[in-house]
C-alpha cells in the first residue's frame, strides 16, 4: 500500500528527474545553437574571403612556365608570394606551356575564361618571331586574345610582358617586334613591361645551360622587373573593390 508520505516523496524525484531531463535539454539546445551561430560565422567569413580574393591569370611560354625549373620558382608563383607579403589579396593562376605562340595562346585561353579574371598578364610573341611569323600576324593574335578576355571581364587590368629579339641584325623584322609591345599596350590602356627579360638575357649565370631559359636566379629577377609594373596595378585593383563596396 503506497502512503501519502511514499508518494509525495516519488513525486518529488519524479520531479527533480523532469527538471534535470529539461535542464539536460535545454543544455543541449543552447550548445547547438552555439555551434550552429559559430559554424555561419566560419562561414560568412569563408565566403567574404573567398569573394574578396582577386584573380590573376598569366598566359605565356616557357620563360613565364618557368622552364626546367620547380613551378614554384617561375616568377608567376614568385609574384604571388609578393602580392601576399604587400597584403594584397590575390590568386595566380599560371596558364603558361612551353613553345607557347600566340595561336596557341588562342586555342588554350577559353578554358581560362570560365573564372572572372581581374589582372591579365600575357607574355607571348617571341615563339611566334623565331619562326618568322610576320610581325602584323602576331600583333592580331594578341590583340585577339586581349579582346577575348575583355570581352568576358570587362574591367580587367591588362599587363603586357614585352620581348625583344637578339640583335643579330637590326633589321625592320627586330625594330617592328620590339615596337609592337608598346603599341598594344597604349591601344588597350594596358600596362607595359618594356622588356621581361631585363638584367637578364646573355647573362650566363641567370639562365640554364642553354643560355635561353632563366633559372631559378633569373627567375627571381623576372618577378621583380614584372612587379614593378604589377604592384600599383594590383593596389589600383584591390581598393577599386573597397570603393564599391562602400
Amino acid at each position: 500500500m503506497v502512503t501519502r508520505k511514499t508518494f509525495n516523496v516519488q513525486l518529488r524525484k519524479s520531479f527533480r528527474v523532469e527538471s534535470w531531463r529539461l535542464r539536460g535539454q535545454r543544455f543541449i539546445v543552447k550548445i547547438c545553437v552555439a555551434l550552429f551561430g559559430f559554424a555561419w560565422l566560419i562561414l560568412a567569413a569563408t565566403t567574404t574571403d573567398a569573394s574578396s580574393t582577386k584573380s590573376i591569370l598569366v598566359l605565356g611560354d616557357s620563360l613565364s612556365q618557368g622552364f626546367g625549373l620547380e613551378p614554384g620558382e617561375a616568377y608567376p608563383m614568385l609574384l604571388s608570394k609578393k602580392l601576399r607579403a604587400a597584403g594584397l589579396n590575390f590568386q595566380v593562376t599560371n596558364a603558361s606551356a612551353a613553345g607557347g605562340t600566340t595561336e596557341g595562346g588562342l586555342e588554350r585561353l577559353p578554358a581560362h575564361l570560365k573564372r572572372k579574371i581581374d589582372i591579365f598578364i600575357v607574355e607571348l610573341g617571341i615563339n611566334d618571331a623565331f619562326r618568322g611569323l610576320p610581325v602584323d600576324e602576331i600583333q592580331t593574335n594578341l590583340q585577339k586574345i586581349i579582346d577575348k578576355v575583355k570581352a568576358r571581364n570587362p574591367h580587367v587590368r591588362v599587363v603586357i610582358a614585352g620581348m625583344r629579339l637578339p640583335n643579330y641584325a637590326a633589321d625592320d623584322y627586330v625594330s617592328a617586334f620590339g615596337k609592337m609591345f608598346a603599341d598594344l599596350a597604349a591601344k588597350n590602356d594596358a600596362a607595359l613591361v618594356p622588356y621581361l627579360l631585363q638584367s637578364v638575357a646573355g647573362d650566363p649565370s641567370m639562365n640554364l645551360s642553354d643560355g635561353i631559359h632563366p633559372n631559378a636566379a633569373g627567375q627571381k629577377i623576372l618577378a621583380e622587373t614584372v612587379w614593378h609594373v604589377l604592384e600599383p596595378v594590383a593596389r589600383e585593383v584591390g581598393s577599386r573593390e573597397k570603393l564599391e563596396s562602400q
